[in-house]
Parts: structure tokens; C-alpha cells; sequence
């Protein structure tokens, strides 16, 4: 029979041959369980793929017009027709698909930094510095969004997708400047905040190495949500006259060109990708942020 100090060393032994797993591996487990969020990450990861790869696909431009074949049906040449202008439908689709996904995700990863430094500096220095950072944000939060754009593209003389990218990174973060501030006043009441400060930890050291991750699943949901509204804000301001330039192609672009009540009558070839396009991205955008937050949550069971 083995002796007992015998099965305690094979007992360590065994131990030490199974390896912890990773709180990142241990998120992708729970991710890859979750059907919507995985269905999500596939849409997404095929519009991403043809908008980027958009040459792979078609070898029109999607800046040259052709005159003499305007207003063309569905045809083996044209999948998805041309417009009045003679430009390619399907060539339209899929590079003004770059230029809305680019304007979305740069401008919600600006409007979560600016929004994440400046609630996390009110939210953990509180105070009369939390109180008056707070009155800011309640100015931003007021401040006319629509005439800023007029008035910009007015000074400028421009209207591209960085001057886009610029109104709206300047303009959305006082939102998510708020609900951060909201999660770090909760976060610094917690033990193992205020132990670190107890010892000496450093105001720096306590925010990104210790409150920050464990704010992770809430800043996901925050960028998820911010993507999905800003491509529907980008549509949203073509339709109404205050998007992108008729010559940049984009999705809000091709719905504002087919908007009339002939086109959308008789041309659903024209209308129906792009508007499908623009419904996909936002919902595969939020399903993935739905199944990151639970996945990462620190609160969720392995």
C-alpha cells in the first residue's frame, strides 16, 4: 500500500499538471456558448471582410459614373442595377460599407476614451471636482448637435468622414463620460480598492490596474451600442441632407439617392441592400455586446 506521504505527492503532482485556466480563456468558452453573440461575431466578420476585400468582388469604381447605362435593372454586369448617376450599385454598397463602418468604430473608440478618462477622473477624485466636471457634462449633454455639423461644414467648406468622425467624437462622450462616473463612484467603495489604497497604492495604479478591468464588460456594451447608434446615425444624417457628399460613396448615401417614392416603388433592388446592410451591422454589433459583457463579466460563472 502507498504510504500517505506517497499520496500526497502524487496528489501535488497532479495538481501542477492542470493548468489554471485564463479569465480571457475562460470569457471565449463562455462567448463561443452564447448562439446569438457567435452568429453576431460571424455577420460581422463577413461584412468587415467584403467591405475591406470590396476589389475581390467587383471591378467597377465606385467613382466612375458611367452615362451612357443610367437607371440599368438588376443585370449579370450590374447585380444590383446602377443609379441616375451611371454609378454601380453593388461597387456603392460594398466600399461605402468602409466608409460607414470607419466612421462608427473610430468614432465610438474616441467617444469611449474621452468619455472613460473624464468619468473615471470625476467618479474616483469626487468631491467639488466630481460636482463641477459633472456641470460640464451637463452642458455637453445640451449642446445643439445638429446645427454644430451645419455650422462646421459651413467654416470648413468640407464634408468628409473625418470631419464626421471629429463633430461626433467631441460631441457623444459626455454620455458615457456620465455612466463611467456612475461605475467608478461604485467601484472605489469597494474592498479591494480601498485595502489598495490603505497600503499606498498609487491613484494611477488603482484605476488602470485594479478598476478599469473589472469595468471591462460595461465598457464593451458601451462601444457595442455606440457602433451599432453611429452607423445609424450616419444613415440618419444622409436622409435628412447632412451626411457625406453625394460623390463619397456610403450606406445612408444610397438610401438618401433612392428615398423618393418612385425609387422605392420600382427600384427595391437599390434600396433594400443597403437598408439590410445598415440593420445587420446593428444588430450583429449588439449581439456580440450583449454575449462579450456576460462573457467577461467578473460577476458571471465559469
Amino acid at each position: 500500500m502507498a504510504t500517505a506521504a506517497e499520496s500526497n505527492r502524487v496528489h501535488v503532482k497532479s495538481q501542477k499538471m492542470i493548468k489554471p485556466q485564463s479569465q480571457f480563456v475562460l470569457g471565449l468558452r463562455r462567448f463561443a456558448r452564447n448562439r446569438l453573440a457567435l452568429v453576431g461575431a460571424i455577420i460581422l466578420f463577413i461584412i468587415v471582410f467584403v467591405t475591406v476585400f470590396a476589389p475581390l468582388f467587383t471591378h467597377y469604381s465606385p467613382n466612375a459614373a458611367n452615362i451612357m447605362d443610367t437607371d440599368a435593372p438588376p443585370s449579370p454586369q450590374h447585380i444590383f442595377g446602377t443609379d441616375d448617376s451611371g454609378y454601380d450599385n453593388l461597387t456603392r454598397l460594398l466600399y461605402g460599407g468602409r466608409v460607414d463602418l470607419t466612421i462608427a468604430f473610430v468614432a465610438a473608440f474616441m467617444t469611449m476614451f474621452l468619455g472613460t478618462t473624464y468619468g473615471a477622473i470625476s467618479g474616483y477624485v469626487g468631491g467639488w471636482v466630481d460636482s463641477l466636471m459633472m456641470r460640464f457634462v451637463d452642458v455637453m449633454l445640451n449642446f445643439p448637435f445638429i446645427p454644430f455639423i451645419i455650422t462646421l461644414e459651413a467654416i470648413t467648406n468640407t464634408a468628409n468622414e473625418w470631419v464626421l468622425i471629429a463633430v461626433v467624437g467631441f460631441t457623444a462622450w459626455p454620455g458615457a463620460a456620465r455612466f463611467m462616473r456612475g461605475v467608478f463612484l461604485q467601484l472605489r467603495e469597494q474592498d479591494y480598492v480601498i485595502g489598495a489604497r490603505t497600503i499606498g497604492a498609487r491613484s494611477s495604479r488603482l484605476i488602470f490596474r485594479h478598476m478599469l478591468p473589472n469595468s471591462l464588460s460595461v465598457l464593451v456594451v458601451l462601444v457595442s451600442f455606440s457602433v451599432a447608434g453611429f452607423v445609424g446615425l450616419n444613415a440618419g444624417l444622409s436622409l435628412i441632407g447632412l451626411g457625406l457628399p453625394i460623390n463619397v460613396a456610403s450606406w445612408g448615401g444610397l438610401l438618401a439617392e433612392h428615398s423618393n417614392y418612385l425609387a422605392l416603388r420600382t427600384e427595391p433592388y437599390a434600396w433594400i441592400p443597403p437598408a439590410a446592410m445598415i440593420v445587420l451591422t446593428i444588430l450583429s454589433v449588439n449581439f456580440m455586446g450583449d454575449g462579450l459583457r456576460d462573457a467577461f463579466d467578473p460577476q458571471a460563472r465559469v
